[in-house]
């Protein structure tokens, strides 16, 4: 008699949801851009790009540039975005059409691939967690790691300065709002990104040409400066206050890449997750990321042991997916 009771209250508590798609549609592959420090080897990635194709059927891909930790740091970013775009147009399995995730920093290289890679793939959905968009305002403390180091040392220099921002990634989307006569005469590679300076129609239409902007902000991130960066959000020029949304910064009011036009269009997807820098549950990452990766929003049939809702007291599983120094 214990032992059914025990039976029933676990069957209860265990109960597999089954999720559906049309055996008939093949998804879009996807590509994965991981962030700052991190590689396409580390478990968090591995594991959040398996999960993300086990559930979506569609192939999933995380694309190394260099080698990995060392060169997210240290190659400038105009030269990630072409090694990157070289690697996709030489993918076969992109050539009708991909989506692409980008983790805090590779959103970047992504948004590089969108904007700047002639003769790429079709790019259908941008998927963005935690993405500096707008650009931050410091690097973040690092540690005291040799990698650290070398960024402690790299900062001392001038910010906007040819060395700096050809020997340390990072300084390539930092804007300092007070400083933005430097920051658009010497920053590599955030003003052209979010055109704004030249204006480059290509940039636009390519942008705009996306089915969905998906903007995910983590409530708890204390990596990016300020957080709204994720969706667009930052300060006006000339001040640190206050945290502008991005419905009120210049790129939006100007719609210098095509912002606004995919929000007025229902394209842009403003999504706050609960967790810290790129921690992510398994229940967000179904419910904020796998629509987008499937054909007509239906997702398989499969048994889905990660749907298992958890014991009283127990934390909801989470993926890590920001390596520190």
């Amino acid at each position: 008699m214990a032992l059914k009771s025990f039976l029933m209250i676990f069957t209860s508590l265990t109960i597999v949801t089954f999720t559906s798609i049309s055996t008939s549609t093949q998804a879009l592959p996807f590509v994965v851009f991981h962030g700052i420090s991190d590689k396409c080897s580390n478990e968090g990635v591995t594991q959040f790009t398996e999960l993300l194709s086990m559930w979506s059927g569609s192939q999933g891909y995380c694309i190394e540039i260099g080698n990995g930790a060392w060169d997210s740091w240290f190659m400038p970013f105009l030269k990630q975005t072409a090694i990157a775009c070289e690697k996709v147009k030489k993918m076969s399995e992109l050539r009708e059409g991909y989506n692409i995730i980008g983790l805090s920093q590779g959103t970047m290289v992504g948004r590089g691939i969108l904007e700047f890679c002639d003769g790429g793939p079709p790019v259908r959905n941008l998927i963005s967690l935690a993405g500096p968009h707008a650009g931050i305002s410091s690097i973040p403390f690092c540690g005291s790691t040799l990698v650290c180091i070398l960024v402690d040392f790299l900062l001392e220099l001038a910010v906007y300065s040819n060395f700096v921002q050809e020997h340390l990634a990072p300084t390539n989307y930092i804007k300092i709002p007070i400083d933005i006569d430097n920051y658009r005469k010497g920053c590599k590679f955030l003003p052209k990104l979010d055109n704004e300076i030249h204006r480059n129609s290509t940039y636009k239409e390519r942008f705009t040409s996306l089915q969905n902007l998906v903007l995910i902000m983590f409530e708890k991130d204390e990596i990016l400066v300020p957080r709204e960066t994720s969706w667009f959000g930052y300060y006006p020029d000339g001040s640190w206050s206050p945290v502008l949304p991005a419905q009120e910064t210049t790129l939006y009011t100007e719609d210098w890449i095509g912002l606004k036009a995919l929000d007025e269009a229902g394209k842009v997807n403003f999504i706050k997750a609960s967790g810290s820098h790129l921690e992510i549950t398994y229940s967000e990452m179904k419910e904020y990321i796998l629509p987008y990766l499937v054909e007509n929003g239906q997702l398989r049939i499969i048994p889905d042991s990660y749907h298992v809702r958890p014991f009283s007291g127990f934390k909801e599983a989470t993926i890590k997916l920001y390596t520190s120094n």
